[in-house]
C-alpha cells in the first residue's frame, strides 16, 4: 500500500463538517477515541502482567527453514499452502499443528478472539479463555479481565453498565490479523508478535463513541500444551501505523450494515 504520491508528498484532506455527526468524525480527531484507546490498552496491559510459565524439551521439532532454538531464521509470512485447521473449540479454530505455522495460526485466532465484542459478556468470556489459555492460568487471566470490565469501563466503550448495548445501536470490537511474526520457538514454546488493526466503538446516529480504528501489535507466548497451542502470556503496544487515506468516514447506518453483513475470518498460515 502507498503512503504517499510519487514525489514523497504526503496529502492531508481536511474531516467534512455537517451531515451525519458519526460519519464527520475522523478517527484520529477526537478526544474521546484517544480515551477510549486508552482505557482498552489499560485492559491489555492487565493481563500481560501474567508470568510467563518455564518452557523446556527439544528445540529441533520447532525448527523450520534453518533456524536455531532461540533465534530463528526470518521468514516471511506469505501464506503457505497449508490446509488452515478444521476443528473448533467454543467457536475459537483449534487443533493447530504442532510447528512454526501452527503456532502463528493460533496466535492469529486468539488475537481475534480476545478483541471481539463477547469479550464484554462475563459467560462468553470465561468460555473464550478457557479454550485459549494454558489451564494453569485461565484463574488468574479470569480475575484479571473481571476487574477491568467494570460498569465504568461499559459506559466508557459507550456500553450499558452491564455490558449490554444501548437500544438503537450496533457495539463494535473487532481485531485483524494484517501479520504474524516468530520471534523465539522450541519444541514446546513460542513467541509470536501479531500485527493487527482494530474497531471498537457503537455504530449510532447519536452515539458519543464512533467506531475508530487502531493499529497494534500484540505479543504472545504460546506453550504446546493438552495438544494444542496455549497462551501463557499477552502483551500489546501501538503500531505500526500507516498514513491514513483520504476516504470519508462511513456514516452510522453503513457501518452497522457492515457489521452486521460481514463476518470474521478464520485465520491459518
Amino acid at each position: 500500500m502507498s503512503l504517499g504520491d510519487d514525489t514523497g508528498q504526503t496529502r492531508t484532506r481536511l474531516p467534512e463538517r455537517g451531515g451525519d455527526p458519526y460519519g464527520g468524525a475522523r478517527r484520529g480527531g477526537r478526544s474521546s477515541s484517544r480515551s477510549l484507546v486508552t482505557v482498552v490498552g489499560v485492559v491489555v496491559l492487565l493481563i500481560a502482567a501474567i508470568a510467563f510459565a518455564n518452557r523446556g524439551g527439544d528445540d529441533s521439532a520447532a525448527e523450520e527453514g534453518g533456524g536455531s532454538g532461540d533465534s530463528p531464521k526470518s521468514a516471511a509470512t506469505a501464506p503457505s499452502g497449508e490446509k488452515p485447521v478444521d476443528a473448533k473449540a467454543a467457536g475459537i479454530p483449534s487443533g493447530f499443528a504442532h510447528n512454526r505455522q501452527g503456532a502463528e495460526s493460533a496466535a492469529a485466532n486468539y488475537a481475534v478472539a480476545l478483541g471481539s465484542a463477547e469479550m464484554f459478556n462475563k459467560d462468553r468470556r470465561d468460555v473464550i479463555l478457557q479454550s485459549i489459555i494454558v489451564p494453569g492460568r485461565v484463574a488468574d487471566f479470569g480475575a484479571k479481565l473481571n476487574k477491568a470490565y467494570t460498569s465504568e469501563f461499559n459506559k466508557n466503550v459507550g456500553l450499558n453498565d452491564d455490558g449490554t448495548t444501548p437500544e438503537g445501536y450496533t457495539f463494535v470490537s473487532r481485531t485483524s490479523p494484517i501479520g504474524t511474526k516468530v520471534t523465539t520457538a522450541s519444541a514446546d514454546a513460542a513467541t509470536v508478535e501479531v500485527w493487527c488493526s482494530g474497531l471498537l466503538g457503537l455504530a449510532g446516529e447519536s452515539s458519543t463513541n464512533p467506531v475508530t480504528n487502531s493499529w497494534f501489535t500484540i505479543t504472545m507466548q504460546l506453550e504446546w500444551t493438552n495438544d494444542d497451542w496455549k497462551i501463557v502470556t499477552h502483551s500489546q503496544k501501538d503500531g505500526p501505523t500507516p498514513v491514513p487515506g483520504d476516504e470519508r468516514a462511513s456514516s452510522a447506518d453503513e457501518m452497522a450494515k457492515a457489521v452486521e453483513e460481514y463476518g470474521g475470518f478464520t485465520y491459518a498460515r
